[in-house]
């Protein structure tokens, strides 16, 4: 796509502005390095669309392909370019907040990249034990998606979509958009659970903060002023 100006917006435009360039961006900076990684993140996108918009985004420099470990393969790290567009996606997603602030229909609630984004963002030095299984359970899905779980373990948190063959020590339930909520910032843990939308078990010990290391988005007080 070229726009034919020297403009450095139209130049940007022409990099960015391909269809889910920015949603692959959002990966790398989340922490996504390895392809499958990335495949995971981004849901309904191609094989060939991402191979694509990876070499794109090699070709001007905003992220690398390096060698990875021998059971993985390659990686993919953020340049210092990438890393100058970190501010960049932030004040895209408040605007959008602000403005196109999404109505979570059903087929927006992609349960894999809203467990991916409790993932990144559980603080596991707030839960009281090194060695732990968090589980979740959707109401409102069937099948294979209606649970997953959480591994923590010396300060690892690992997404599980198979049962770990561990027992839960806390038990979350509730439903796909409730989840999505409580990681935009939309709704809280003590509002969810005092209106019966999300139901917390365990010991009291572990789930008594839950509030704590549950953890919103970073950007979850700046989304949450821009839609006031």
């Amino acid at each position: 796509m070229r726009y034919e100006q020297y403009c450095p917006i139209a130049k940007a435009a022409e990099v960015l502005g391909e269809r889910w360039t920015l949603l692959v961006l959002r990966e790398l900076l989340a922490g996504a390095t390895r392809y499958a990684e990335l495949q995971r993140g981004l849901g309904r996108i191609s094989p060939s669309v991402l191979s694509s918009r990876l070499k794109t985004l090699i070709a001007h420099g905003i992220i690398e392909r390096v060698a990875g470990d021998s059971a993985h393969g390659s990686e993919y790290r953020v340049t210092s370019a990438g890393k100058e567009l970190a501010p960049v996606l932030e004040a895209i997603a408040v605007w959008g907040q602000h403005w196109v602030r999404s109505s979570m229909t059903r087929d927006e609630l992609d349960v894999e990249l809203v467990m991916l984004q409790v993932q990144r963002n559980f603080d596991d030095s707030a839960f009281p034990k090194n060695h732990a299984v968090v589980g979740f359970v959707f109401s409102d899905l069937h099948g294979s998606q209606r649970r997953w779980w959480l591994l923590l373990d010396d300060g690892k948190t690992e997404l599980c979509v198979r049962p770990p063959g561990r027992s839960e020590d806390v038990t979350l339930t509730c439903g796909v958009r409730t989840l999505a909520q409580l990681f935009t910032g939309e709704t809280t843990v003590q509002v969810a659970r005092g209106t019966r939308r999300l139901e917390v078990r365990g010991p009291n010990r572990l789930i008594r903060n839950v509030h704590h290391w549950l953890c919103a988005s970073p950007l979850a007080d700046r989304l949450r002023a821009s839609s006031g």
